[in-house]
């Protein structure tokens, strides 16, 4: 059978090319280097998540994701997790492709599993993770070779809460409210309003609260974003991950706005 669905219809020779790889007119003569072109390199993402959002509170670091995964503008997967808990004390959240995030969760889940057969007494705290997560995306994308995420890592060790963000580049930076994707031009303004300066006194409901409108706020704006979403909770207690949360939302405002359907005033 033929693989390549591109090539349905051809005729082809499966003496010298079983799965038709290359069209009549581009085949190579018998004993030519296949690979002569050079490897071919993904280019650009093809199953994303959009916004994460991330924020330190009195208590940790609360971490959210909405759960949809698009294919294009297609909304095609509506029950994917893009928050990931690494050990007892960490979770990450990933924006971008999602294989690639897939790919990733493999290496962590590996990583734990080393350092807990090591047997040692360690733990990865959420600054290994963090700077792990780096040095493998800085050298993917130094062999031209990117993991297209853009990644939040958030976590609570030894009574010290982390949060910071990497990206396909191994773009590093830490800051008390962060966030990838849309919600970094149109979320992250209202979280660093609502929340620098008061870290320390920032309960978990209200922090809680100021994701939750955050994340209605990128639904409305948002074309890639679902208005169902997963809240993480990174404490001294350890890492806990919500079920999905439905948010109740009305359009009824859009017919204020000027230019809105069939307006022309």
């Amino acid at each position: 059978m033929d693989h390549f669905p591109t090539n349905w219809g051809r005729p082809r020779n499966d003496a010298h090319d079983a799965f038709n790889t290359y069209p009549l007119h581009q085949r190579p003569a018998p004993h030519t280097d296949t690979f002569a072109e050079g490897v071919q390199r993904t280019q650009q993402p093809i199953v994303t998540g959009t916004s994460v959002l991330a924020i330190k509170y009195k208590d940790g670091i609360m971490m959210t994701a909405d759960t949809l995964a698009s294919y294009g503008s297609l909304a095609r997967f509506k029950s994917i997790q893009r928050l990931h808990a690494v050990g007892e004390s960490t979770v990450i959240g990933a924006s971008g492709d999602m294989s690639d995030f897939q790919y990733l969760q493999g290496l962590l889940d590996g990583l734990v599993t080393d350092e807990f057969t090591a047997g040692d007494g360690d733990a990865l705290g959420p600054a290994e993770v963090h700077e792990y997560l780096a040095r493998v995306l800085y050298a993917r994308r130094s062999k031209m070779n990117p993991l297209w995420n853009s990644l939040l890592v958030g976590g609570v060790k030894d009574g010290e809460s982390f949060l910071a963000y990497v990206d396909l580049l191994g773009t590093t930076y830490t800051a008390s409210t962060l966030a990838t994707g849309y919600g970094a031009y149109i979320a992250l303004p209202l979280l660093r309003q609502a929340v620098e300066g008061r870290e320390a006194t920032l309960g978990a409901d209200e922090a809680r609260r100021i994701l939750t409108e955050s994340m209605r706020v990128l639904f409305y704006r948002d074309a890639r974003s679902l208005n169902k979403f997963q809240i993480a909770t990174v404490t001294a207690a350890g890492v806990d991950i919500s079920e999905p949360i439905v948010l109740d939302t009305a359009w009824g405002f859009a017919e204020g706005i000027r230019g809105y359907g069939g307006q022309t005033q």
